[in-house]
């Protein structure tokens, strides 16, 4: 891909700090940090996480980055869900009693499309079902959002990171118009690695707080480093903001994850470039002082 293409699209995805020029500071800059926002598993607070449900919501709250967890199934299917076990968000016990510890790997694509992915939650939400990556892709396309897409356990599933790309681009969303809408981040450095080298276009993340030591190796082929609030500190950011990325700008951070108008205040004033969060509406109330 074009070298100016690429940039481009990491300046999308990544471009979420408005510079103000004050008139009466001698000319000088000063930086005004304004945090993306991001929906975590959707807003998940308000609808059942990682459901279609639960973007939905967050688009009728007028969040535009979305979170999710990708897996695949023992078929092969990629589907959206969290943990590496179907029990807690399904009704996966009562449908199938005998095939404990339920996890996502041992069951068919067809197997956890029967299950209820939404009663757990609350009684309104009967009947959700766990999407398929490709279903979901549809639906973010739909509400026009942007995807912050995590590779959930890829040790768990070899290959998962081609066969992830190659979905996402029968789906167009690796083209120039979509590459500054996702970003793919990974626990595992070897997957985020992985995907870099697969497509150098696509904007990555490292989920993690690799130390300062590391940070440079991390930079050759992560463009975010996206930690927990809790390991957090303003020198960190800015530590990691003084590296440049593989496309050539400063390293990116998301933080995760926020629900509380107090902690998003204190991350806020860190200079992150977002955070993320289960009660995203929560977190834009405190950064807009109401």
């Amino acid at each position: 891909m074009h070298a100016r293409v690429v940039a481009a699209a990491v300046a999308a995805a990544l471009g979420t700090a408005v510079v103000l020029l004050s008139p009466t500071s001698d000319a000088r800059a000063r930086e005004v940090h304004v945090p993306t926002v991001i929906a975590h598993r959707g807003a998940s607070a308000y609808a059942p996480e990682n459901t279609l449900a639960a973007i939905d919501k967050a688009a009728q709250l007028g969040f535009s980055w979305v979170e999710n967890d990708v897996q695949r199934t023992r078929d092969g299917e990629l589907v959206v869900l969290h943990d590496e076990s179907l029990q807690r968000t399904t009704n996966v016990e009562d449908v199938f009693p005998g095939r404990a510890p339920w996890k996502v790997g041992d069951f068919t694509a067809d197997e956890i499309a029967r299950l209820d992915a939404g009663s757990w939650f609350s009684p309104a939400y009967a009947g959700a079902r766990v999407p398929t990556l490709r279903q979901y892709m549809r639906r973010v396309e739909q509400n026009h959002e942007k995807l912050l897409l995590e590779i959930k356990s890829p040790e768990l599933y070899p290959g998962i990171e081609r066969q992830t790309l190659r979905l996402l681009g029968d789906e167009g969303w690796l083209d120039r118009r979509h590459l500054g809408r996702l970003i793919v981040q990974s626990f595992s450095a070897d997957s985020v690695r992985t995907v870099h080298e697969l497509r150098p276009g696509v904007v990555t993340g490292y989920l993690g707080t690799p130390t300062v030591a590391q940070l440079h190796g991390f930079a050759r082929f992560t463009d975010m480093v996206n930690p927990s609030y809790g390991s957090l500190s303003p020198e960190y950011v800015a530590t990691v903001h003084a590296f440049e990325g593989p496309h050539g700008r400063p390293l990116g951070l998301f933080v995760w994850t926020v629900d509380d108008a107090a902690t998003a205040r204190r991350v806020a004033g860190y200079g992150g470039d977002g955070i993320i969060s289960n009660k995203p509406d929560v977190v834009r109330a405190a950064l807009d002082g109401d």
